[in-house]
């Protein structure tokens, strides 16, 4: 009995020592949360408010394993619980969500992108559905080795998170980053991985997205042409497309966001992330 019960605590043991460094972690919304695990039970699931996260294997280090937690731009605010369950017994880790400051803009488009008519209005509700459909599949294969690069190198011209009113009257936030890009500028893979969209959408215009597995989706948006075709498996660095100024724009550019277990996050932020696991101390 004695025996028993000494194993158990050995077992909790090693499991406070291995998490011990992840107990308070801060966000904002918007961002990605990332939780490494240098050691935990194999039997081991990680749950964020009520929904189970993949328990990932480190691209490095094989033995260790992450989680992403993406929180959401419009999360509620404070305390959340990160929970991870095992056979003899459950951590909780401190996760603090903080809304951020966020700026504000204003932007002019084709007063059709705003108020669409009866046609229009089906036609975008085709595609949000099936985009969700896409985002909320977590394909069990990584096709991703190495860390995450930029689509192109340029200026950025509207964050992550801005604060946007279309037309003085539509009211939104902008999902993704905006990099300046003249039409015709080369846009690249972020990631190995496999083309899930690749067509002409109502807002987003002619539109590339790729699926990098484990429910990690890179998305490229107002393209003047595309390069890749739906099925197709593409490499890190490989040109998909061209910018363009097709969909709800205002001018041409790149608009690159990223889903995360179908959320939208900050896909910088969560560049930063996911490459801090290529970076050995």
């Amino acid at each position: 009995m004695f025996q028993g019960f000494f194993m158990i605590i050995r077992y909790f043991t090693f499991l406070i020592f291995s998490l011990a460094s992840l107990l308070a972690q801060e966000a904002y919304n918007g961002n990605t949360v990332l939780f490494e695990f240098s050691k935990i039970p194999k039997d081991a699931q990680v749950f964020f408010e009520s929904k189970k996260v993949p328990l990932l294997t480190h691209p490095l280090h094989v033995k260790e394993k992450f989680v992403l937690i993406p929180i959401s731009y419009r999360s509620f605010f404070g305390d959340k619980n990160v929970t991870v369950l095992y056979k003899n017994g459950s951590t909780a880790l401190a996760l603090h969500v903080k809304k951020k400051a966020y700026p504000f803009e204003t932007i002019t488009v084709a007063p059709s992108k705003v108020k669409p008519n009866k046609k229009q209005q089906e036609r975008t509700s085709r595609e949000y559905k099936e985009a969700m459909k896409i985002y909320h599949t977590s394909t069990p294969k990584r096709y991703w080795k190495e860390a995450f690069i930029y689509p192109l190198q340029a200026k950025i011209t509207s964050d992550f998170g801005t604060a946007r009113m279309f037309n003085g009257s539509l009211k939104s936030f902008h999902s993704g980053t905006d990099f300046r890009a003249k039409t015709g500028t080369p846009i690249h893979a972020t990631n190995d991985g496999i083309v899930v969209i690749a067509k002409n959408r109502y807002y987003a215009g002619n539109s590339v997205v790729i699926d990098h597995g484990e429910g990690i989706y890179s998305c490229y948006y107002h393209l003047s042409a595309l390069h890749v075709k739906l099925g197709e498996r593409v490499k890190q660095g490989e040109q998909i497309g061209l910018s363009g100024a097709t969909g709800r724009v205002s001018g041409p550019h790149l608009h690159y966001a990223m889903m995360i277990q179908g959320v939208q996050v900050n896909p910088l932020q969560f560049h930063e992330q996911i490459n801090s696991l290529f970076q050995e101390e």
